[in-house]
């Protein structure tokens, strides 16, 4: 799409410049205008954005880069800076040429007279449903400072613990990639080398020998048809897992996966009851509340039961009726759940839920590494054992022969 640099004047009397993308000068001309500015220059812009120039996997806003802007607008408007100049200046400090982009049109929306969640909503790739609803929740009753502010402590709060769980599962990543490509190095480079003499000596090679030299050779005979299929099946699942029916299937399947399974489950209880809990806060009725946790909790199965659970609070019933029936969730948030919804302190409720399960989870994480760590020695222990032995005896049968 074509971009115009402008210049032209407020009802103030203010000089604005800036960049504007559309379809011809017309368009471009009548946009400015319907946000009350009197065009004086328009040019088609000679220099494509910086963002064309970008990779796709680079042209992004990443979530740490929405945090960091959320607590410098918070702290903006703490000190009681305009919204638009708040914008402004977060825009020229952030190094995300996107987000800073993005920021840029933003402040120009909400100067033009939008209000600043709806400004935000047209970029769901920077800002989601949670922190576009948080925003509405904040404008509509008169407590955006407030509401901004408790966003942004939210948001450092989750980012923190999921880059907790991150940082704990990367070195186990790390060390079983290392074992898996090492482990493929020798069986197609190293092996064949030392299986050779065996080979040729025609002396009765035991099983567990045979066996070794059988994948040793596939592996090499194969090795360029071995990387194809591997790209391709995975390119296939990661196609699967994004059409609806593979990602229902796939979410569900991820729940019973032994150990990581569990650990799933708390991620979710915990996406589901700090979103609640923090829109309820912020004013967000409940059944609104429910829809943009399900949109943002990332499981299709815990997604289906949060849209019935917004179902039946419409229809008049405790929004804990679903969740009693779901085996997914524990008896204990219900349980809570149900209390906080009798006493009218649900919000407290589910913040309490949030730091417990957060505790749990950080705990199974930390205990889960500590058990990796041995079993990934052991199972390295194991190969390299049995395929000492499997070489060895051979060998050890020739000597003792000759």
């Amino acid at each position: 799409m074509p971009r115009y640099d402008y210049r032209a004047t407020d009802a103030k009397g203010q000089v604005l410049r800036g960049v504007i993308e559309a379809d011809n000068y017309e368009i471009a001309t009548d946009t400015l205008r319907d946000k009350g500015l009197s065009v004086v220059s328009l040019d088609e812009s000679a220099k494509k954005s910086v963002l064309e120039f970008e990779l796709p996997f680079l042209n992004k806003v990443s979530v740490k880069d929405t945090v960091v802007f959320s607590r410098q607008f918070s702290v903006l408007m703490g000190a009681k800076v305009p919204v638009v100049q708040s914008i402004k200046t977060v825009a020229r400090q952030t190094q995300n040429k996107k987000l800073q982009k993005i920021l840029g049109e933003v402040a120009d929306e909400v100067e033009s007279g939008t209000s600043l969640s709806m400004a935000m909503a047209r970029y769901p790739d920077a800002f989601s449903d949670f922190f576009v609803n948080m925003l509405k929740s904040g404008e509509t009753t008169g407590r955006l400072e407030e509401v901004m502010n408790y966003l942004a402590d939210q948001m450092e709060r989750d980012y923190d613990l999921m880059a907790k769980i991150k940082g704990a599962m990367t070195y186990p990543i790390i060390v079983l990639f290392g074992m898996v490509v090492i482990g493929f190095i020798m069986m197609t480079f190293v092996v064949p080398k030392l299986t050779e003499t065996l080979k040729e000596s025609g002396t009765k090679l035991p099983w567990a020998t045979q066996v070794l030299i059988f994948v040793s050779d596939f592996m090499k005979n194969h090795f360029i048809s071995i990387v194809i299929f591997v790209g391709l099946a995975l390119a296939a699942f990661q196609y699967w897992i994004r059409t609806e029916t593979g990602r229902r299937i796939w979410d569900n399947a991820k729940l019973f996966i032994p150990v990581f399974g569990d650990l799933l489950k708390h991620i979710y209880i915990v996406r589901i009851t700090q979103s609640l809990g923090t829109l309820i806060t912020s004013g967000v009725d409940i059944p609104a509340s429910l829809e943009v946790t399900a949109d943002i909790v990332g499981n299709a199965k815990y997604q289906d039961m949060l849209i019935r659970t917004r179902k039946e609070v419409l229809d008049g019933n405790s929004i804990t009726t679903v969740f009693e029936q779901e085996k997914s969730i524990p008896i204990m948030v219900s349980q809570m759940m149900v209390v906080g919804e009798s006493t009218g302190r649900l919000y407290e409720v589910l913040a309490k839920l949030t730091e417990f399960y957060s505790r749990e989870l950080q705990n199974k994480v930390a205990t889960l590494v500590s058990a990796i760590e041995p079993l990934i020695m052991l199972a390295m222990g194991g190969a390299v054992g049995v395929m000492v032995v499997a070489i060895m005896m051979p060998m050890y049968s020739m000597a003792t022969n000759f």
